[in-house]
């Protein structure tokens, strides 16, 4: 037979599984571990199922012949802190890589200092060892809205923007960027540097979380670390966050975390005052237990 009998006899390929090529990528189980490990956070798991489907059906269409380019992966996560964006960022990357849009499962996190030099001459070559370091995989860049800083006349951030800007443009690729902070900060920052925000294909927004979901991350966090609440001591956590939610400063599941680890440490210590009062051996129960006294020891309840 000729060659170009061969090529009329072979069938054209006119349709693509879909669930093969997602249980493939093994992406749903990337999915369930980010529903099972965030509390809350409704929209930006949703906002990932819907850019995860997208990318897959976009390698479903090139194996038809159909495929319109590369897609513009780069993102923008904006929310407050203890949000969940880094930890969000890290399992983006898992979804890219095994669907095979990055070559390494791999997250390069920096901040402006990271990029930006003190002296002239400095800042391209600390931007482009970041980038060489990150080339393959995401670079995640914290607080971005520091890059460029226009009231001071010898800031270097400009010029870390230009290498960005043109790296994410022509090794787009390659690298994927994703770009952090506040989200009236982050608008400000696009609106400042436009080639950015025309780079961007994602914006997330990362809700604060409830007082209920604060709860359930702080109980979270205790059963990873095998301490627990008693039930007193549960009911004073719920009114510590009421307290500290209405605070400055306050960092969602960051302040959860450093809440628990100062009663960690009130615990520790009415443990060894009890052992130096002669109470004999602490048993396990008495180690992993976190009692009311341990949280209403913080100066939140004074400062109210």
């Amino acid at each position: 037979m000729s060659a170009e009998a061969t090529l009329e006899a072979a069938p054209l390929q006119t349709k693509a599984d879909l669930m093969a090529l997602y249980k493939d990528s093994r992406i749903g189980e990337v999915l369930t571990e980010l529903d099972r490990d965030l509390i809350g956070l409704a929209p930006v798991k949703t906002r990932i199922r819907e850019i995860a489907a997208h990318l897959l059906v976009e390698r479903a269409r090139e194996t038809l012949g159909i495929a319109s380019g590369a897609p513009t992966l780069h993102m923008c996560f904006s929310g407050n802190p203890g949000t969940g964006k880094t930890t969000v960022a890290l399992r983006m990357a898992q979804v890219l890589h095994r669907l095979g849009y990055i070559r390494r499962n791999h997250l390069v996190s920096v901040t402006r200092d990271d990029l930006v030099g003190q002296y002239i001459g400095h800042t391209a070559p600390k931007t482009r060892e970041v980038l060489k370091r990150a080339m393959g995989g995401v670079l995640f860049i914290d607080e971005a809205y520091y890059l460029y800083r226009p009231e001071n006349e010898r800031d270097y951030g400009q010029e870390a923007i230009e290498i960005l800007l043109q790296t994410m443009e022509n090794q787009r690729d390659d690298l994927v960027v994703i770009l952090a902070g506040y989200e009236a900060r982050m608008e400000t920052f696009f609106h400042s540097n436009p080639g950015f925000r025309s780079r961007i294909a994602h914006h997330l927004v990362f809700p604060d979380y409830a007082p209920d979901e604060l709860l359930q991350i702080a109980e979270h966090m205790l059963t990873d670390m095998h301490y627990r609440f008693d039930d007193e001591a549960r009911q004073a956590f719920e009114a510590y966050l009421e307290r500290r939610i209405k605070q400055p400063n306050f960092a969602n599941a960051r302040s959860v975390r450093n809440a628990l680890d100062r009663a960690r440490l009130r615990q520790a210590n009415r443990l060894f005052a009890a052992a130096e009062r002669g109470s004999g051996a602490a048993d396990a129960n008495a180690l992993m237990q976190l009692d009311a006294s341990d949280i209403r020891a913080s100066r939140v309840f004074t400062d109210s």
